[in-house]
Formats: C-alpha cells, sequence, structure tokens
C-alpha cells in the first residue's frame, strides 16, 4: 500500500490495544488474535461510551421533537452527519445519506439513479474484483432497465486492466461502479486514473469505499467521484450504519427509493411531496445510535492519524507477506503492486474452513470462504481462500503466532 513516511511518534501499541476491551479476552484458552478486520473491526472504548451515553442521556427520536430530549437527540444526530461530511471532506451535509451500510448505499443508487437513468441497451462498467454488493445491486437494475454489465478483466497479481477499462468506455456507458480496495485480495484500485477517465466523458463514478475509509484519507472531492458508499463497522464503528455520499445535483435528481415517515413534506391521498436533502433519502426513524458511534469512531480515528495508521498497517502488510510466502505449500493470492493491509492465501492440502477452524484453536480469527467475491474466486481458480486482514491495532508477535499455528495445520495434514 501506497503511503506516507511514518509520522513521529510511532504508535503506541500497548496504550491502543487497551483501548478496545474485546482485545483482552483469551479463546479456548489462548490470547486472542483477531484478524478478521476486513469483515468488521473492533470498537474502541470511545465508540461503546458514545453509544452508551447516548442510550442512556439523550434517546428520543428525532425530527420535529419540541421536547428537550428529541432536540438533543436531533442535534447530536445531525452533528454526526456534519462529522461524516468533514471525514470525507464534502461540500455539504446535504450529501450525506445515512444508510444502513455499504450494500444498501449501494442499492439505493442502482434502484433510485438507475430506475430513471438506465434504458435498454445502456452500460454499466463494473470489475472482476467487486464484492457481490456492487454486483448484484446492478444485475437487478439490468434485469428492470434492459441495460447491461461491462466487466472489466484483471491480471494475475488482482490488479486491473486499466487500458481494458478505458476501451470499455464507450457510447452507452452510463455509470461506472468500482471498488475503492478489493475486500478480497487487498488491491487498491487507481481510482484517480478511474474516475478522470469517466469524467471525460461525462459518465458517473460510483466508489466502494468500504475497506479504504479504515486505512486511507478519502477526500471525495479531491477523488472526484459522484457517489461514495461505506460501513460504519469496517471504521471501528457500530453495525447497522453507513453512508452514501452523492453529489448534490444528482441526489437532487433522483426519486426517492423507500416510503414513510421523516421522507415527506407533505403527503395527502391525492399525492405527496418530498423532503429535503438528505432526508428525501431516510424514510423512517434513522439509526441514531449508530450514526453517533460512528461520529466517534471518526474522532478516534483521527485523533491516531490516518497516515500513522497506514504506515503501520503497511509495516504489518511487508512483514506477514515475507513470513507467509516461507510457510512451505502456501501461496498467497492477489499480489498488487498496491495493496491494503490484508493477505489472501490457500495452502496445499487444506481446504480453507479447516484452516479456520484450525487456527480458531489457537484463538486466532481469520476469515475463510469466498469473502462475497465469487467472480474473483473463478479468477483464480480457487473455491475459498483464508484471509489475515489487519488493524492498526494488530503487531507483529500476533503475525508470528499465526505463522507458527499455520506450520502446525500443514503438519497435522501431512
Amino acid at each position: 500500500m501506497a503511503v506516507a513516511p511514518r509520522l513521529a511518534p510511532p504508535l503506541d501499541l500497548e496504550r491502543l490495544r487497551a483501548d478496545f476491551p474485546i482485545l483482552q479476552q483469551r479463546v479456548h484458552g489462548k490470547p486472542l488474535v483477531y484478524l478478521d478486520n476486513g469483515a468488521s473491526a473492533q470498537r474502541p472504548r470511545a465508540v461503546l461510551d458514545a453509544e452508551r451515553r447516548y442510550g442512556e442521556q439523550f434517546h428520543a427520536n428525532v425530527h420535529r421533537g419540541v421536547h428537550w430530549l428529541s432536540q438533543q437527540a436531533t442535534d447530536l444526530f445531525e452533528g454526526a452527519r456534519e462529522r461524516v461530511r468533514r471525514f470525507l471532506n464534502a461540500r455539504s451535509t446535504k450529501e450525506i445519506v445515512f444508510t444502513r451500510g455499504t450494500t444498501e448505499s449501494i442499492n439505493l443508487v442502482a434502484q433510485s439513479w438507475g430506475g430513471v437513468n438506465l434504458r435498454p441497451g445502456d452500460e454499466i462498467v463494473i470489475s472482476w474484483l467487486e464484492h457481490h454488493a456492487n454486483i448484484v445491486p446492478w444485475q437487478l437494475a439490468c434485469e428492470r432497465t434492459g441495460a447491461r454489465l461491462r466487466v472489466v478483466p484483471i491480471d494475475r497479481r488482482g490488479e486491473l486492466d486499466l487500458d481494458a477499462y478505458r476501451a470499455s468506455l464507450g457510447e452507452r456507458t452510463r455509470l461506472v461502479a468500482m471498488s475503492h480496495v478489493s475486500n478480497a485480495l487487498g488491491t487498491v484500485m487507481p481510482v484517480r486514473e478511474i474516475v478522470a477517465a469517466a469524467r471525460a466523458r461525462g459518465v458517473p463514478v460510483l466508489l466502494d469505499g468500504a475497506q479504504a475509509v479504515p486505512h486511507l484519507r478519502v477526500d471525495v472531492q479531491a477523488l472526484d467521484c459522484d457517489f461514495y458508499a461505506f460501513s460504519g463497522h469496517k471504521l471501528y464503528g457500530p453495525t447497522g450504519i453507513g453512508v452514501l455520499y452523492g453529489r448534490e445535483a444528482l441526489l437532487e435528481a433522483m426519486p426517492p427509493w423507500q416510503g414513510g415517515g421523516d421522507m415527506i413534506r407533505t403527503v395527502s391521498f391525492e399525492g405527496s411531496t418530498w423532503n429535503d436533502l438528505p432526508y428525501k433519502f431516510e424514510a423512517g426513524t434513522p439509526n441514531m445510535t449508530g450514526a453517533i458511534g460512528l461520529a466517534a469512531a471518526m474522532d478516534y480515528v483521527d485523533g491516531i492519524g490516518l497516515e500513522r495508521i497506514g504506515a503501520w498497517e503497511h509495516e504489518l502488510l511487508e512483514y506477514a507477506t515475507a513470513k507467509l510466502q516461507a510457510v512451505p505449500g502456501l501461496t498467497i493470492v492477489g499480489q498488487a503492486r498496491d495493496k491494503a493491509s490484508l493477505v489472501s492465501f490457500v495452502m496445499d492440502g487444506v481446504h480453507p474452513h479447516d484452516l479456520g477452524t484450525i487456527l480458531d484453536q489457537d484463538g486466532i480469527a481469520i476469515r475463510t470462504g469466498h469473502h462475497c467475491a465469487m467472480p474473483v474466486m473463478t479468477f483464480f481458480d480457487v473455491p475459498a481462500t483464508a484471509r489475515a486482514s489487519f488493524a492498526f491495532y494488530n503487531t507483529r508477535a500476533e503475525i508470528d503466532r499465526l505463522v507458527a499455528a499455520l506450520h502446525g495445520a500443514r503438519e497435522m495434514f501431512g
């Protein structure tokens, strides 16, 4: 992963790990080694405290309430929206829509934007590296509208073929939807080049940022993307909360995708009118606790510094890659030149699920399976991989334990 030089002082890992109560426990009698951060990162005490404080002192339904608790809850909720705006450097809070997560954010665009902009024969460009959440919503949109998918190939390193991408952009291209970082391989996509090529043709771009925001500084204005989606639980925040950034002019032109309370201005039996942005896309009571927890997570991460986080995670990636490559019979799947802090691998004679079970007995948590990226598994001709994904609270000693356990598994299976 391309990062700036590590800033002084280096991370105080002992102090930071103490912020995460879950990391202090033992699993099967062994100290927990949590290497499943790509699926869900753990929450620091600051996030847990913010969620609990809201529930104990300020919980009420937001917007339109005249009583004190409702006003406090509304201020906290809308303050969280402003916090997200700053985190992404969006132009306005009108461009920040709260959702349940990345998947819902992409579905929102596919159904709302896609419903009014896609016609038979139109094309949506995606890549072989996508998570199912950035494939299936577009397949459904194509079924509804008669549009079709164009899929950009990757190479054996797990990198996007940029020339093929540029060639895929044509007169019928209506949207480019790409991951910022691959969840299955860790590939950091060349998003600036992706956006620039699409922008030259007037094609909007959606970026799936679920795996990017915990590791990289994201500036949506600098990226010049039109939509950016991510989830709170990858960013040391709660589950059930996510964000869709959308360029204001595009969101303004899009119809609501769900109906109900808070997304309306007026309702009669003859018809309804819609609320202003971003509320037009937030039907029903929102996840106030989740939004407040997400804001606390952003405060926590920014307090450490994403540049320092990225530098340490890069060191962990290099250390783990070197150690894993020395394990006999182990093959790393995906070795892009620009990677985020995860390693996918297979081991001769051991199915990844068996490997995950064996490691669990040593207190080591990794992810095994297709990682909601079946086309990637098909491309590399493997049924599944084992994936170790690192966060800033992980250590070299934990990687050593992972490698020792893999050696043990290899001996067990002969």
